[in-house]
């Protein structure tokens, strides 16, 4: 079963699994949503955890062993495997295999993985976790929803904001969840419940954004200039390399310039973004950019 992160706590009350897997690109959600499953687990009776880490040579007998091995007082067992780089290899493929034939309410799996492309989502191993447990992928909120997650924790403090702080917020904390977190505690403890002024969230919140190659596609295709601008900015003081910088740009106008020469023409859509070697998420914003190009020029 595949969930996504904001149906967890639902789910949670409604059943307990025997086996989870949380895995994305933010570590701030996969500790969240790990933590929630354990005070689930603990209120469920699971007394007795385990944790085990994946690492070079790792013995994948543990696993097998830890379920197998009954408590002295027959109480419930959580293991906690994390798995840092994803990899799980023959003998981690065949271990978890094996364990999701063997299910026991007895022994909850919680497995904790790094974000993975398509081609590991569709490992047998992780189908065979998919579909025996619950996996949940965590991903960061993208830069237009991030004011409404920001939004959402400010409630959790009972707080509030209007939109241009909350926006204000996000283009401060971009690509940094963990650090946006920090920030909106520190608002908590700053000022009383209630709504937030403009000057006190000017004021309080400091630029913790993070800057890097995907988002400065993401508003170059947008055309978000103010955001582009930034993410130049940032990126120039973080140290990346400007032929990087260049070579990112440069690949979006080509394809731009070369699919939107091939539409002129009449060429199918699809085929064009194959022969531009556009796939994948990629193609999304593409196809917006040419509609917002077309919609300019008429």
């Amino acid at each position: 079963m595949l969930l996504k992160g904001e149906q967890l706590a639902a789910h949670l009350e409604r059943d307990l699994r025997p086996l989870y897997v949380l895995y994305g690109d933010e570590p701030l959600l996969v500790i969240e949503a790990a933590d929630t499953i354990r005070v689930k687990a603990r209120q469920q009776g699971y007394s007795e955890r385990e944790v085990m880490t994946v690492l070079p040579q790792f013995d994948w007998g543990q696993l097998l062993a830890a379920g197998g091995n009954m408590s002295l007082f027959g109480d419930k067992k959580m293991i906690d495997l994390r798995v840092p780089t994803g990899k799980v290899g023959k003998e981690g493929s065949a271990a978890l295999q094996q364990w999701c034939q063997n299910l026991s309410m007895d022994n909850l799996l919680l497995i904790t993985l790094p974000e993975l492309d398509w081609r590991e989502e569709k490992a047998v191993w992780f189908t065979a976790l998919v579909n025996a447990g619950v996996a949940i992928k965590l991903m960061a909120p993208a830069l237009a929803d991030l004011p409404i997650w920001i939004a959402g924790r400010l409630r959790r403090q009972k707080q509030s904001a209007d939109q241009e702080s909350l926006k204000f917020i996000a283009e401060r904390v971009e690509g940094n969840l963990l650090a946006a977190h920090q920030e909106i505690q520190k608002l908590g403890l700053l000022y009383p419940p209630g709504e937030l002024s403009t000057t006190q969230v000017r004021e309080a919140v400091l630029n913790v954004a993070r800057y890097d190659i995907e988002g400065l596609r993401e508003a170059l295709l947008a055309g978000d200039v103010a955001r582009l601008s930034r993410t130049l900015n940032g990126l120039m003081h973080e140290g990346e390399a400007p032929p990087l910088v260049l070579w990112a740009m440069s690949e979006e106008i080509r394809a731009l310039a070369v699919i939107r020469n091939g539409l002129d023409a009449g060429k199918p859509i699809d085929a064009l973004l194959k022969d531009a070697k556009v796939w994948g998420p990629r193609a999304t914003p593409i196809k917006k950019a040419l509609a917002t190009a077309v919609d300019r020029n008429t």
